[in-house]
C-alpha cells in the first residue's frame, strides 16, 4: 500500500538515463571547447601584446579620403 501512496514504479525509466547520459556528454564537451577556446584567447592576447613594434605606426600614415564634391 505503501509503495501505491507514493507513485511507485517499477524501475528507472531507461529513456531518462539515456537522456542524462546524452547531457553530461554534451556538458563534458562544452567544458572542453570552453578551455579550447580559453587557451586560443590566451595565445591570442600574447601574440597581440608581442606585436612587432614596425605595425604600430601603419595606420598614421595613410592619409584620409575626402568627401566627394556634389
Amino acid at each position: 500500500m505503501a509503495k501505491a501512496l507514493l507513485g511507485y514504479v517499477g524501475g528507472t525509466d531507461p529513456r531518462l538515463l539515456a537522456e542524462m547520459r546524452r547531457l553530461q556528454q554534451r556538458v563534458q564537451d562544452l567544458e572542453s571547447e570552453l578551455v579550447r577556446i580559453q587557451s586560443e584567447k590566451d595565445a591570442l592576447a600574447a601574440a597581440a601584446a608581442h606585436r612587432e613594434p614596425l605595425l604600430d605606426g601603419i595606420d598614421m600614415d595613410v592619409p584620409k579620403g575626402e568627401p566627394a564634391l556634389t
